[in-house]
């Protein structure tokens, strides 16, 4: 059976679903007009447009990527698409326990049962996933409640401020953004005659990654150091695909010879992480000056899209500069 109603199923359900809430507010009030005002609502923006939305939402349904930045700054989803295993093994246990607590509705976006989601009465519907999906979708979702969207290519801080205004999870973000400030601003201070002298490289590889290849890394948290810190990694072009498209074979792992440190994945216990560990266990590496003179350095990196994650490889970023000389 096709998750996916068609639009006659869909109309009706959402005809059901209509009559079951007047009845519901009828019981309630006797005037269901009056009791649909009671819910306060504003508009907010998203890349589907200028949604309207509860003030102060009680039912969230979280959809692709916006589930664990909502739970991040506090929310707590009524229902969410799968997060995988590896994701959630890099954030706060707390944060586990509310994922947990959450039903969920399908291991992808596109593969959402539109009754199961209606059957949960969710108030608003946060989302992010590929546009191309969500435009077969969209109609089907906001008729079962106001639905914000977002494409993949919205930039993390945005996607942050757009989740905490719809989301009515302001006053959390606000702090984790204070705190951001505040650590940028502390390392540039400290570090600033580092950050001005010093070429940076970062280096990565993927459990998809081919044997015997790694990358010269420009994406991911290092957007943080070059971007809102100022320090010196290689990336690409504009225009241009990012680096850590290209795999480089094991060879050329003697080329990272030019830069004064290198910095590389590791785990919350500060060991390589399992697919990059194949890097470091070649004599290549343990022949880099900067790996032989401590300036090579492990980095976590628990994601990239909300300041909980990011403020945590903030935290292994100013660790690990704190090792390298200042003068």
């Amino acid at each position: 059976m096709s998750m996916i109603p068609s639009r006659r199923r869909a109309a009706a359900l959402a005809t059901g679903l209509l009559t079951t809430v007047l009845a519901l507010t009828a019981c309630g009030s006797g005037d269901p007009d009056e009791a649909e005002a009671d819910v306060e609502m504003h508009t907010v923006e998203a890349d589907n447009g200028a949604v309207e939305v509860p003030v102060d939402p009680q039912r969230v349904v979280t959809i692709g990527n916006t589930t664990l930045p909502f739970i991040d700054m506090g929310g707590e989803p009524v229902a969410v698409t799968e997060v995988s295993g590896s994701e959630l093994a890099l954030i706060p246990a707390a944060q586990q326990e509310t994922y947990g607590s959450a039903a969920v509705l399908a291991s992808s976006a596109d593969q959402v049962d539109m009754e199961e989601l209606a059957s949960l009465e969710p108030d608003l519907i946060l989302a992010q996933f590929p546009a191309s999906e969500f435009e077969p979708l969209q109609e089907q979702l906001e008729t079962i409640a106001p639905t914000v969207f977002w494409g993949l290519d919205v930039e993390w801080k945005a996607l942050a401020d757009g989740l905490g205004a719809a989301g009515n999870v302001s006053d959390a973000l606000e702090a984790q953004k204070t705190a951001f400030d505040e650590q940028i601003s502390g390392m540039q201070t400290t570090y600033a005659d580092l950050i001005a002298g010093t070429s940076f490289v970062n280096v990565d590889r993927w459990a998809s990654s081919d044997a015997g290849t790694f990358s010269v890394s420009d994406f991911g948290c290092v957007e943080i150091a070059q971007g809102d810190l100022g320090m010196d990694f290689p990336q690409a072009a504009e225009g241009e695909d990012p680096l850590g498209w290209t795999s480089l074979p094991f060879e050329q792992i003697a080329g990272l010879a030019e830069y004064d440190v290198i910095t590389y994945p590791v785990d919350a216990e500060g060991n390589p992480t399992e697919s990059f560990a194949p890097v470091v266990e070649t004599n290549t590496w343990q022949a880099l000056p900067a790996v032989g003179s401590g300036h090579a350095l492990g980095l976590f990196c628990p994601g990239n899209n909300s300041y909980g994650s990011v403020l945590q490889y903030l935290d292994s970023l100013e660790a690990a500069l704190a090792t390298l000389p200042t003068e």
